[in-house]
Protein backbone atom coordinates (compact mmCIF):
# COMPACT_ATOMS: atom_id res chain seq x y z
CA UNK A 1 0.00 0.00 0.00
CA UNK A 2 3.16 2.37 0.50
CA UNK A 3 4.73 1.72 -2.48
CA UNK A 4 1.42 2.14 -4.08
CA UNK A 5 0.29 5.76 -2.29
CA UNK A 6 3.85 7.01 -3.32
CA UNK A 7 3.68 6.29 -6.54
CA UNK A 8 0.34 7.59 -7.13
CA UNK A 9 1.21 11.13 -5.18
CA UNK A 10 4.17 10.95 -7.97
CA UNK A 11 2.08 10.44 -11.01
CA UNK A 12 -0.64 12.46 -9.49
CA UNK A 13 1.36 15.52 -8.80
CA UNK A 14 2.34 16.80 -12.16
CA UNK A 15 -1.33 16.34 -14.19
CA UNK A 16 -2.96 17.55 -11.10
CA UNK A 17 -0.76 20.46 -10.85
CA UNK A 18 -0.86 21.76 -14.70
CA UNK A 19 -4.93 20.97 -14.11
CA UNK A 20 -5.05 23.07 -11.07
CA UNK A 21 -5.65 26.11 -13.78
CA UNK A 22 -7.32 24.37 -16.50
CA UNK A 23 -10.93 23.03 -17.03
CA UNK A 24 -11.05 19.22 -16.06
CA UNK A 25 -12.58 18.16 -19.78
CA UNK A 26 -12.08 19.63 -23.29
CA UNK A 27 -15.44 19.34 -23.96
CA UNK A 28 -16.49 22.02 -21.76
CA UNK A 29 -13.70 24.27 -22.31
CA UNK A 30 -14.03 27.78 -21.61
CA UNK A 31 -14.25 30.74 -24.80
CA UNK A 32 -11.20 31.35 -26.51
CA UNK A 33 -10.38 34.68 -25.18
CA UNK A 34 -10.52 33.53 -21.51
CA UNK A 35 -7.54 30.73 -22.56
CA UNK A 36 -5.46 33.02 -24.66
CA UNK A 37 -5.40 36.15 -23.09
CA UNK A 38 -1.61 36.30 -21.71
CA UNK A 39 0.57 33.69 -23.06
CA UNK A 40 -1.54 31.43 -24.86
CA UNK A 41 -1.20 28.68 -26.78
CA UNK A 42 1.43 29.69 -29.59
CA UNK A 43 3.96 30.74 -26.79
CA UNK A 44 3.79 27.07 -24.80
CA UNK A 45 3.56 24.79 -27.85
CA UNK A 46 6.66 26.84 -30.46
CA UNK A 47 6.62 30.29 -30.40
CA UNK A 48 7.53 31.06 -26.47
CA UNK A 49 10.88 28.92 -25.68
CA UNK A 50 12.50 25.64 -25.09
CA UNK A 51 12.60 22.96 -27.03
CA UNK A 52 9.58 23.75 -29.23
CA UNK A 53 10.69 27.31 -30.22
CA UNK A 54 14.01 25.33 -31.36
CA UNK A 55 11.93 22.84 -33.69
CA UNK A 56 10.59 26.00 -35.16
CA UNK A 57 7.33 24.22 -35.81
CA UNK A 58 4.78 25.72 -38.36
CA UNK A 59 1.65 27.17 -37.30
CA UNK A 60 -0.60 23.83 -38.40
CA UNK A 61 2.40 21.79 -36.40
CA UNK A 62 1.86 23.93 -33.30
CA UNK A 63 -1.63 23.40 -33.51
CA UNK A 64 -1.39 20.04 -33.93
CA UNK A 65 1.12 20.03 -30.98
CA UNK A 66 -1.27 21.68 -28.75
CA UNK A 67 -4.47 19.25 -29.52
CA UNK A 68 -1.69 16.18 -28.49
CA UNK A 69 -0.36 17.75 -25.01
CA UNK A 70 -3.99 18.55 -24.37
CA UNK A 71 -5.48 15.08 -24.95
CA UNK A 72 -2.33 13.44 -23.23
CA UNK A 73 -3.39 15.65 -20.02
CA UNK A 74 -7.04 14.82 -19.97
CA UNK A 75 -5.88 11.36 -20.74
CA UNK A 76 -3.21 11.68 -17.38
CA UNK A 77 -5.95 13.27 -15.26
CA UNK A 78 -8.84 10.53 -15.87
CA UNK A 79 -6.31 7.75 -15.15
CA UNK A 80 -5.09 9.90 -11.61
CA UNK A 81 -8.89 10.42 -10.94
CA UNK A 82 -9.69 6.92 -11.57
CA UNK A 83 -6.79 6.13 -8.90
CA UNK A 84 -7.65 8.99 -6.45
CA UNK A 85 -11.38 7.25 -6.24
CA UNK A 86 -9.96 4.31 -5.07
CA UNK A 87 -8.22 6.05 -1.78
CA UNK A 88 -10.00 6.38 1.41
CA UNK A 89 -11.11 9.73 2.12
CA UNK A 90 -8.31 11.11 4.22
CA UNK A 91 -5.78 10.23 1.97
CA UNK A 92 -6.88 12.46 -1.00
CA UNK A 93 -7.83 15.09 1.32
CA UNK A 94 -3.93 14.56 2.32
CA UNK A 95 -2.96 14.67 -1.08
CA UNK A 96 -5.12 17.76 -1.79
CA UNK A 97 -3.70 19.58 1.00
CA UNK A 98 -0.02 18.81 0.10
CA UNK A 99 -0.64 20.17 -3.16
CA UNK A 100 -2.20 23.13 -2.74
CA UNK A 101 0.62 23.61 -0.03
CA UNK A 102 3.55 22.95 -2.67
CA UNK A 103 1.87 24.88 -5.31
CA UNK A 104 1.78 27.70 -2.60
CA UNK A 105 5.36 27.48 -1.85
CA UNK A 106 6.25 27.57 -5.65
CA UNK A 107 4.23 30.96 -5.88
CA UNK A 108 5.38 32.35 -3.04
CA UNK A 109 9.22 31.44 -4.09
CA UNK A 110 8.71 32.78 -7.29
CA UNK A 111 7.44 35.68 -6.52
CA UNK A 112 10.40 36.15 -4.20
CA UNK A 113 12.28 36.49 -7.32
CA UNK A 114 10.88 39.12 -9.24
CA UNK A 115 11.42 42.60 -8.61
CA UNK A 116 8.82 44.94 -6.65
CA UNK A 117 6.94 46.19 -10.03
CA UNK A 118 7.00 42.67 -11.62
CA UNK A 119 5.77 41.09 -8.28
CA UNK A 120 2.82 44.28 -8.74
CA UNK A 121 1.54 42.81 -12.01
CA UNK A 122 2.23 39.08 -10.42
CA UNK A 123 -0.48 39.74 -8.12
CA UNK A 124 -2.73 41.83 -10.65
CA UNK A 125 -2.47 38.57 -13.01
CA UNK A 126 -2.67 35.79 -10.00
CA UNK A 127 -6.15 38.35 -8.90
CA UNK A 128 -7.51 37.96 -12.54
CA UNK A 129 -6.40 34.05 -12.84
CA UNK A 130 -8.49 33.67 -9.47
CA UNK A 131 -11.71 35.43 -10.87
CA UNK A 132 -11.60 33.84 -13.98
CA UNK A 133 -11.51 30.26 -12.13
CA UNK A 134 -14.45 31.50 -9.78
CA UNK A 135 -16.27 32.59 -13.01
CA UNK A 136 -15.35 29.31 -14.54
CA UNK A 137 -16.78 27.10 -11.35
CA UNK A 138 -19.58 29.14 -11.44
CA UNK A 139 -20.61 28.46 -15.35
CA UNK A 140 -20.10 24.82 -14.63
CA UNK A 141 -21.95 24.54 -11.36
CA UNK A 142 -25.12 26.24 -13.35
CA UNK A 143 -24.26 23.81 -16.50
CA UNK A 144 -24.52 20.91 -14.31
CA UNK A 145 -28.11 22.18 -12.69
CA UNK A 146 -29.09 23.00 -16.42
CA UNK A 147 -27.97 20.13 -18.06
CA UNK A 148 -29.96 17.73 -14.35
CA UNK A 149 -33.29 19.80 -14.92
CA UNK A 150 -33.46 18.62 -18.96
CA UNK A 151 -32.72 15.06 -17.93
Amino acid sequence: MRKTLTALLIAATLPTVALAASPASTDAMPPKGAMMEGHGHGYRYGGGHGMMRDLDLTREQRQQMGKLMGEGMKSRHEITERYMQKLPEADRKAMADELKASREKTQKDIRALLTPEQQKKYDELQKKREQRKAEWAEFQEWKAQKDAKGN
